[in-house]
């Protein structure tokens, strides 16, 4: 569940990039605000899902199996994430703009899922417990939703 979510996540990376760039085209005061709702909106579409899918992942009881190569790939891409964050964050600041430091929020984000949805994997394979996953999906719930009413405010 936390791993289709994060797939989500990334596709709103992906969208989020294709927004800075068409911002960073015509940097003015309403694309920059046409840019940020964008982002927003993603971030209400992907709150959305992760509430739905991980509350009925626990009703269920679905019980995810694992792998090592996921495992191993989500931590590299958690290390990667945190990375670009980084960069895309000092950068936007340098240049004063606002829609980059939100794209590096976002990218933040994905790092936050990839190693939330690591533990997950890592507690299902170690010890079994299944419900770690579902409850990854509902730590990125939360900045999903803060990214959101962030990226909504301005």
């Amino acid at each position: 569940m936390a791993l289709a979510g994060f797939g989500l996540d990334s596709l709103i990376e992906i969208g989020a990039s294709a927004v800075v760039l068409w911002e960073l085209e015509g940097a003015d005061a309403q694309r920059q605000q046409q840019a940020l709702r964008l982002i927003g909106f993603a971030f209400v579409g992907l709150a959305c899902y992760l509430g739905i899918q991980s509350t009925v992942v626990l009703v269920v009881g679905f019980h995810p199996h694992h792998s090592v190569l996921g495992i191993v790939w989500t931590a590299m891409t958690a290390g990667v994430m945190f990375a670009l964050a980084i960069g895309k964050a000092r950068t936007g600041h340098s240049l004063g703009n606002p829609v980059l430091q939100a794209e590096g929020r976002i990218t933040t984000i994905d790092g936050i899922l990839a190693t939330a949805v690591l533990v997950g994997l890592l507690l299902n394979a170690t010890a079994g417990w299944w419900w770690a996953d579902p409850l990854a999906g509902y730590v990125l719930l939360y900045y999903a939703m803060r990214e959101a009413r962030e990226s909504l405010s301005h």
